[in-house]
């Protein structure tokens, strides 16, 4: 397919630059995007290019995305823009994934044994964290703590910090530096990885071996990144890497939308992406097709009090809309007043932004309680839906009714009454037939035993007194 006829199939809605984006296929090219300009659908477009008018087998193209839903969903977009012309779809993959790609190549043509495994269930590296820092401290460390301390873990390995700049690293725990140290270990011993660990053993590999080093680079003379600026440093390192041999690097990116710099992203990259790649082009796309341009002129007002950037305006496509309207509340209470009082009042649906899990807490309480409906996505992760919480309403429940044999039966085993799970259901359907409370059933019961016997006697007095 001639350049032309690529361009009236699939290009037409696109703007200058854009395309001028879609054709830049050599060298290295840093394509900066502002929110809402399309750049998932340039990069997809991009690939088509190469496809189908420069004779670029898929096998030779590598694209990293920042996470696996991104890679799905762009893999998805190439099948349905390019399906029928190019039916071989691209290698896409998350940094982790070609980590894995690597370490696997090694295991198979260097290693005596299998790689360490990749821990995917986090409750058994949050375990080793909370083991450690039980043993560093004397004290039980809370979820919030264990999820500070992953987090510091997390950071040490992407900004691939040494040990004196670990020593500096904050993290609210004075030993972190030995729980940071222990931890590897444990994880050596069982012959586990964590997913940062991944990358380090893959930019390990691809520095000491360089025929590994030749076959990725050979296999992949084209390389695309995208979210450039949630990019961490070890990470830009692996694609340094990949991409000293040909060059031919695609990386898009706007270090004004990096906002993951506690997870170690490394938006500087974007900012000595020239003298990083000598010869490279720095492409811009600048029209915004989501946003109204009241909210985009308040945008550009507001990122330009950044000082690390790079000149570059957000311009609207879309006709005015409502006008932006700033709230003053003079602290959280006063904030979170305000919404409520806004979610009183509306007469649609309307969305409330927060930056994690934790902020959205004190706003669904209070509209629990007001009795207003709510839709929040992604809770599991929630204070409501945490295990201990989720025990403690049910003992609660319980203490109000004494009937409520749904809440016992979860909750019977973790109080710490030796109650058996044969003496719980015989209760609890006892229970049902003759209207009296589970733990007065529970005692005529004539296998258990006396020290049940005597919890569920001390319970019966004590309930009371836990609802006052």
């Amino acid at each position: 397919m001639t350049r032309s006829e690529f361009d009236r199939k699939y290009t037409s809605q696109l703007n200058p630059q854009q395309l001028a984006a879609v054709h830049a296929v050599d060298g290295a090219v840093l394509l900066l995007a502002v929110p809402g300009s399309g750049k998932t659908t340039v990069l997809v477009t991009r690939l088509g290019y190469m496809l189908c008018c420069c004779g670029i087998s898929p096998d030779a193209i590598l694209t990293m995305t920042y996470t696996k839903a991104a890679t799905k969903e762009m893999q998805k977009r190439f099948v349905r823009l390019f399906g029928q012309d190019c039916p071989q779809i691209p290698e896409i993959r998350t940094i982790n994934g070609v980590s894995s790609k690597i370490i696997d190549f090694y295991t198979r043509t260097h290693g005596s044994g299998s790689a360490f495994t990749v821990v995917e269930n986090e409750g058994e590296l949050a375990k080793i964290v909370s083991d450690l820092y039980r043993e560093l401290s004397g004290e039980f460390a809370t979820q919030s703590v264990i999820k500070e301390l992953r987090k510091g873990i997390a950071y040490v390995k992407n900004m691939m910090l040494g040990k004196e700049n670990i020593v500096e690293l904050d993290t609210g725990f004075d030993q972190f530096p030995e729980l940071y140290a222990q931890y590897n270990l444990a994880l050596r011993q069982r012959r586990w990885m964590d997913y940062d660990d991944q990358m380090i053993y893959a930019k390990t590999i691809l520095e000491n071996y360089p025929d590994i080093l030749a076959y990725f680079q050979d296999a992949f003379p084209y390389i695309c990144v995208d979210e450039a600026q949630d990019t961490s440093k070890i990470q830009h390192a692996i694609i340094q890497l990949l991409a000293r041999k040909t060059g031919n690097l695609f990386m898009v990116g706007d270090e004004d939308q990096s906002i993951y710099g506690f997870r170690a992203a490394y938006p500087d990259a974007l900012m000595r992406f020239e003298q990083t790649y000598p010869k490279a082009r720095v492409l811009l796309m600048e029209e915004n097709y989501r946003s109204t341009p009241e909210i985009l002129h308040l945008a550009n007002g507001f990122i330009r009090k950044n000082t690390d950037r790079r000149p570059k305006t957000v311009r609207p496509t879309r006709v005015s809309g409502a006008n932006v309207h700033l709230i003053s509340a003079a602290d959280r209470t006063a904030q979170y007043a305000w919404l409520l009082d806004m979610a009183a009042h509306c007469d649609g649906q309307t969305a409330v932004l927060y930056r994690n899990n934790d902020s959205a807490l004190p706003l669904i309480d209070l509209m629990e309680r007001q009795g207003f409906p709510y839709r929040c996505r992604q809770m599991d992760d929630t204070f409501f839906t945490h295990r201990l919480v989720a025990d403690l309403l049910d003992i609660i429940a319980f203490a109000k009714d004494r009937r409520n044999t749904e809440a016992f039966l979860r909750i019977y085993y973790k109080i710490g009454c030796g109650i058996t799970k044969k003496a719980a259901e015989y209760a609890c359907e006892a229970c049902q037939h003759s209207g009296k409370t589970v733990l007065e059933e529970l005692l005529t019961f004539s296998p258990l035993s006396q020290y049940a016997r005597d919890s569920a006697a001390g319970l019966m007095d004590l309930l009371p007194q836990l609802l006052e």
